[in-house]
Formats: structure tokens, C-alpha cells, sequence
């Protein structure tokens, strides 16, 4: 058993009549991580966290969940795991805590543990002015939360989140994002989304899937550094034009510029760096040293929707 470690996959595949939904990935998930799966669509994300979750099986390849085999072992990995589906099946007729304390016997807790645990994940999840209403006259939003509380509720070691946020409106896509955040202070949580912004406010670490293959797996900020044009900074000068020119052609940290006029007699300098390296400080002393008026400094940072595009299309093809 892995101390360290989490989740361990590794070579999983899965094959449906005619088609591989996931390809011989393989990944490791360390515990106390916030990890996110991002692809669109059809990538593998949510087949997935079903093997992972001991609700299909794969076709080939090994799976461990705190150390244990889910195939062999899916009883002591359901134990440790708490899995939010897509679809958040709830039982619309139930008032919440009717149906979080029906939950939490099923999930083997007793009379005494599972009231309290009950009341802890109402609160944890802001269910409690709520717990007494039906689940069905409930918005999209608490209904999230319900389902959230739900995967809560037998204390399990893994959170499993498949797109946790769809459907919501902006005010309740923070609020379950700040309480997923919250969650990474005791649990493993593993996320799906296709939303990109989701992934670079939440976790520590990104998997991208396509077709059903991981094609980078690394931490945001690493993730960068897959881009060409990375640390690209923008300065607006005023100088004479053929100064500036001969300024960046001359300067070895500087791989390419482009130069077009700003507001005024500013120009606005647009200079990719060599290996990524930072200009700002060269910019800065240049300017100074020559009595050049510099009034914008910026280095810019590719998004993460601009790495994802990167991955998935590195020869720039058009998705069609």
C-alpha cells in the first residue's frame, strides 16, 4: 500500500461495443490533492471516475484507491469514497435530512453516527435553514449541495466530483467552488469539468484528457511552460521608433518583438522573451538608462484556455 498516494491507475482501459472510451491511461493522485480531469465531451472524463467509483468495470488495467484493488476490493473502496455522478441522483419526494440520514445508513453508518453526521454535513454544506424542505422544491443550486452532502456524509477519504458546477448560476458555481476548495483541507478530491476556469480556480494539479487519452498532466503553472510564447511582455515607450528597433534587435534575451503605435507618442512594444525569461527588469533598466518615458510594463501569462488548445491541437489544426 501506497502511503503517499490516493489513486493509482494504471494502463486502464475501457471498450464499448465498437469504441475505446479510455485508452491505457495511467496516473497517480497523492492524498490532500485537489486534481482536476478537463476535456470536452466524450474525452473519458466521467467513464473514469465510474471505475474509479466501482460502478464499471474496465477492460484491461489495474486501479487502487487508498491502496486497495477496485475490482478485487470495491467493498473497502467504497468505503473510502465519496462519488457525486453527473446527473446528482436525488429522491425528489425526501425532505434533506430525511434523505442524508436514509443516505448514511446505507452507507453502514449507525443510529447514533449517522445523526451526527447528518447535522456536521448540513452545516459544512449550508443545508441546515433547508434540512426540513422537499429535496424536488429545491433549486438547482441546494440540490448541488444536497448531493454534495451526500458524498460527505460517511466521512470517506476520496471526494469524486463529476461536474459539479453544471447548471448553476454564477453566484452558486462560487459558492461550490469555495466549499470544494474548503474540502481539500481533509479530503483527496478529484474533479471533472469541462469548463476551464473551473479547473484553474480550484485545483492544484490538471489531467486533459482527449479521446480518451491524458495528453498533459502537470500543475497549472508548469502547464505554461508547454506554451511558446510564455512570459511575453508588453511595454508602451515613448522613444523614436527606429531606437526601439534597434533596442530589441540588439538585446540576446529577446527571441522576437513587434512594435505599433499607442495612444500618443507611445509605442507598444510586444517582446517574446528567450526560454521564457522575464524582460521586465531589462525593460525597466533600458528605459531608465536612455530616458525613455515608460508608462506599461506587463507580462502577460497564457490562459489555461490557451494551454488546452495547445495540447489538443499542437500543430494548430482546426477543430472541425
Amino acid at each position: 500500500m501506497s502511503d503517499g498516494l490516493m489513486i493509482e491507475v494504471s494502463n486502464l482501459t475501457k471498450r464499448y461495443a465498437g469504441h475505446t472510451a479510455v485508452s491505457g491511461i495511467s496516473f497517480t493522485v497523492e492524498r490532500g490533492e485537489i486534481v482536476g480531469l478537463l476535456g470536452s465531451n466524450g474525452a473519458g472524463k466521467s467513464t473514469t471516475m465510474r471505475i474509479l467509483s466501482c460502478y464499471m468495470p474496465a477492460t484491461s488495467g489495474t486501479v487502487r484507491v487508498a491502496g486497495y484493488d477496485v475490482f478485487t476490493q470495491a467493498d473497502e473502496v467504497r468505503r473510502r469514497i465519496g462519488y457525486m455522478p453527473e446527473n446528482n441522483p436525488l429522491h425528489p419526494e425526501m425532505r434533506v435530512r430525511e434523505y442524508l440520514k436514509f443516505r448514511a445508513r446505507l452507507k453502514g453508518l449507525g443510529w447514533r453516527r449517522s445523526r451526527e453526521r447528518v447535522d456536521v454535513v448540513l452545516e459544512q454544506c449550508a443545508l441546515t435553514d433547508v434540512s426540513r424542505k422537499i429535496i424536488g422544491n429545491l433549486s438547482k443550486g441546494y440540490k448541488q449541495r444536497v448531493g454534495l452532502a451526500d458524498a460527505l456524509v460517511h466521512e470517506p477519504e476520496l471526494i469524486i466530483l463529476d461536474e459539479p458546477t453544471i447548471g448553476l448560476d454564477p453566484r452558486q458555481i462560487r459558492s461550490v467552488r469555495q466549499l470544494i476548495k474548503d474540502l481539500a483541507r481533509t479530503h483527496t478530491v478529484l474533479i471533472s469539468t469541462h469548463i476551464l476556469s473551473e479547473v484553474e480556480i480550484t485545483c492544484s494539479r490538471v489531467l486533459i484528457l482527449h479521446e480518451g487519452k491524458i495528453l498533459a498532466a502537470d500543475t497549472p503553472d508548469n502547464l505554461q511552460k508547454l506554451m511558446g510564447d510564455h512570459g511575453q511582455v508588453v511595454a508602451e515607450i515613448s522613444a523614436p521608433l527606429a531606437e526601439l528597433q534597434d533596442c530589441w534587435e540588439q538585446m540576446a534575451e529577446v527571441a522576437h518583438f513587434d512594435l505599433s503605435p499607442a495612444e500618443g507618442d507611445y509605442q507598444r512594444c510586444a517582446l517574446t522573451p528567450q526560454n521564457g525569461a522575464d524582460l521586465r527588469p531589462l525593460i525597466f533598466a533600458v528605459a531608465r538608462e536612455r530616458g525613455w518615458q515608460l508608462r506599461e510594463l506587463t507580462r502577460s501569462r497564457p490562459s489555461l484556455e490557451d494551454i488546452y488548445v495547445r495540447v489538443i491541437r499542437p500543430n494548430g489544426e482546426e477543430e472541425i
